[in-house]
């Protein structure tokens, strides 16, 4: 009986004829792709053609029509390279490519299967136990349209030689483990797991929730998911709007080319200093001040805040009618204010109404055979008194639209604060929010701290939308390109780039991706249930890295965020990010912080320990002499400024290669190296920071520096003593 022939070697004869049979399919499909694209270029074309009738309706097919043709060929554009990544070989012959998109030929027959398709799905989940009929998996990878190397999982040897079948490469995982990490995120449709497959292909319905320690793929996982659940369910995500909310405006950064990579351009991405229109917020507050304003305590001063008269506003109404003065004392508003705000609580929406109780108490303040002799003429009353300019000018002095951002500012003042918070917070806990939020927003509301975002979006929810003037032709595009199927993922650069265009936040979405949940506070929850109370969820984190001081109460939270919603829950319990030897250091830490939590396997080991240094310069160029890919230098939240700053000539020259951060902001990424810098710091520097220090130390890939200066040998032997334990 004939072998299958095996190469792991340089090519040979045999992987050279392999990789050519897979040249000719793969070009045959880039082939078709042009043909592709020339059929959107047309319909693109006819979409003009239709403005030429020169009516509404014209210019309204015309826009759709282009806009979908855009959308068509960035798609398109977007899959040059890694088209074909994969190919199964089944029982009976069959062949079937997978690819990023599908690709049929001329009689419609398939050229390549995208991976979100059921046919697809034993690429993913076949293994030697359950084969689901295939015999060889090969992985395909191409350099633009060229194939530069395969890499084969054989699954039934045997029927293998029936079929003489050819094996190459070493394995498409280990493969992808070994490449060097680069400044954005790759994805891994080539190589998802089983593990990580069910999750993706998770029901669309309910709340999904997959937690993992590092390294295990989550955040991949959470992409491709979106790109699966858009391809199933392409008109009700679409339309209804997919949220994937990360850590930090970093992360967005890193991850935002994921989707397009996998032929999907219909997703919001924000951080969680983006939740809320207008506001970018990257700073962190200090440990014990974001408890404070995550935990929930201040829900009662904003209320308060809220409802209370605004600084600086008339204390008396002085009209004249009829030779009658009219006044009404600053007791007498308070007690309209009270009466509107509770007929309608919140107070932007309420200015009508408040208009109409101070017309009805100016009436009052006539004197009584007046209102009796003119009784028929109070509606002649409403319209003179609401007519003149001095009346609205009052009302708009007396009670003025407010803005979220101007009402935490206005909270910026000790004496003000403290008034609303009456016995709810202390006199330092005024003191410190009150500084914290003085001056702030002033510069477009971008000095606000991430922190500050969840209330910022419960004061707008308090106060309400005041009422604005319609703007025809900005509804008509909103109604096009945001209430319909031909939205687009955008992160805050690509909103903010279009200039002319309000920065618009759907009220909510259908369905909403959360990554390291396990951060959220409540407050962070109540924003995104709001977002999401009409959603699916997919929620990704790990609670051992949770930055929370009391997780449990971040749980709660999401309970109440998620409702009844039905969960369906997976564990991935393999780290394919760090080495064995960098895994067992910070397992010690994780052990500390939670020891009961399951902690992951690491799949592979490359001899090489974490290494202690004293001086932050030399293990830095150490790092980059050590890997080709990216170096991180992860520090405290206190001095990544001073540690960026005093690297400052060692980033320019590295080119990209080398980042300085916080280890908040460290969250979710990963480097070739990574250079850990005042680990007790870190520690120290929150309740939840020996989880932070966790996280930290399990960024890296391939090399683990800690520094620790002026440690001496005593840091040495710290991790001497860590490894054997």
């Amino acid at each position: 009986m004939p072998q299958p022939a095996t190469s792991t070697g340089a090519p040979d004869r045999a992987q050279r004829a392999e990789m050519q049979a897979e040249q000719r399919h793969v070009d045959r499909v880039h082939e078709r792709l042009e043909v592709m694209r020339r059929h959107a270029r047309a319909y693109e074309a006819e979409g003009h053609r239709r403005a030429l009738f020169g009516n509404e309706g014209g210019l309204v097919e015309r826009d759709a029509i282009v806009y979908q043709a855009a959308v068509w060929l960035r798609r398109l554009d977007s899959q040059e390279e890694g088209l074909v990544f994969g190919r199964l070989d089944f029982d009976d012959g069959e062949i079937r490519h997978i690819g990023r998109i599908g690709v049929r030929d001329e009689e419609y027959e398939p050229l390549v299967v995208d991976w979100r398709a059921p046919a697809a799905a034993a690429f993913y989940r076949a293994t030697p136990a359950e084969r689901m009929d295939v015999v060889r998996r090969r992985t395909i990878r191409c350099v633009g349209a060229k194939v530069t190397r395969l890499d084969d999982d054989l699954l039934d040897p045997d029927r293998a030689r029936s079929l003489e079948l050819t094996v190459v490469g070493d394995g498409a995982l280990m493969a992808a483990l070994t490449r060097k990490r680069g400044a954005a995120m790759h994805d891994i449709v080539a190589t998802i797991q089983k593990e990580q497959d069910l999750a993706v292909r998770s029901p669309a319905e309910g709340a999904t929730i997959i937690t993992g320690g590092p390294g295990t793929g989550k955040t991949a996982v959470a992409l491709h998911r979106a790109a699966y659940l858009l391809f199933n369910e392409r008109k009700r995500f679409e339309s209804g709007g997919v949220l994937i909310v990360g850590p930090s405006a970093v992360f967005v950064s890193y991850i935002e080319q994921v989707l397009p990579s996998l032929g999907e351009h219909t997703a919001a991405l924000r951080s969680l200093g983006e939740l809320v229109e207008g506001v970018r917020a990257t700073r962190h507050d200090p440990a014990d001040l974001a408890q404070l304003k995550g935990s929930g305590a201040l829900l009662p001063v904003l209320g308060r805040a809220v409802r209370a008269t605004p600084p600086g506003t008339p204390r008396q109404f002085r009209a004249t009618y009829h030779g009658h003065v009219i006044q009404l004392d600053g007791h007498r508003l308070d007690d309209l204010r009270r009466t509107v705000l509770h007929r309608n609580s919140r107070p932007n929406a309420a200015r009508a109404n408040a208009e109409t109780a101070l017309v009805e108490a100016a009436w009052e303040r006539l004197p009584a055979e007046l209102r009796e002799r003119r009784r028929t003429e109070r509606a002649i009353f409403d319209r003179d008194l609401r007519d003149r300019s001095d009346f609205e000018l009052f009302v708009q002095q007396w009670w003025p639209y407010r803005t979220a951002q101007e009402v935490l500012r206005m909270c910026g003042d000790p004496q003000t604060l403290a008034r609303y918070a009456g016995r709810h917070l202390d006199r330092a806990q005024v003191e410190a929010l009150a500084e914290s939020w003085r001056g702030r927003g002033d510069d477009g509301a971008r000095d606000f701290a991430v922190e500050d975002v969840p209330l910022l979006d419960e004061l707008a929810q308090l106060l309400g939308t005041a009422p604005q003037e319609d703007d025809d032709e900005e509804d008509l595009y909103s109604n096009l390109f945001e209430g319909s199927s031909v939205a687009e993922v955008s992160s805050w650069a690509d909103r903010t780039a279009q200039a002319g265009r309000r920065d618009r936040v759907r009220e909510s979405f259908a369905h909403v991706i959360v990554d390291e949940a396990q951060d959220l506070s409540p407050m962070q929850w109540r924003v995104l249930g709001r977002l999401g109370r009409r959603a699916t969820w997919t929620i990704v984190g790990d609670p051992v890295q949770s930055a929370w001081p009391d997780p449990q109460e971040s749980a709660a939270a999401m309970r109440v965020a998620l409702g009844d919603r039905t969960h369906y829950v997976h564990e991935l319990r393999t780290n394919y990010r760090n080495s064995a030897e960098i895994f067992a250091y910070a397992a010690q830490y994780a052990r500390k912080a939670a020891p009961e939590a399951s902690l992951p396997d690491a799949v592979r080991s490359t001899g090489i320990p974490p290494e202690h240094r004293e001086d932050l310069e030399s293990a830095v160029d150490e790092a980059l002499a050590a890997v080709e890919g990216t170096v991180g230098v992860i520090t405290a939240l206190g001095t990544a400024r001073a540690t960026a700053s005093r690297l400052g000539a060692r980033v320019d020259a590295a080119d990209g290669r080398l980042v300085v951060i916080d280890a908040l902001d460290a969250k979710g990424l990963e480097y070739d190296a990574a250079v850990v810098l005042d680990p007790e710091e870190i520690e120290g520097e929150s309740p939840a920071g020996t989880r932070t220090l966790y996280v930290a130390l399990t960024r890296a890939t391939q090399r683990l520096y800690i520094c620790r200066p002026g440690s001496g040998p005593r840091g040495t032997d710290t991790i001497a003593g860590a490894m054997t334990d």
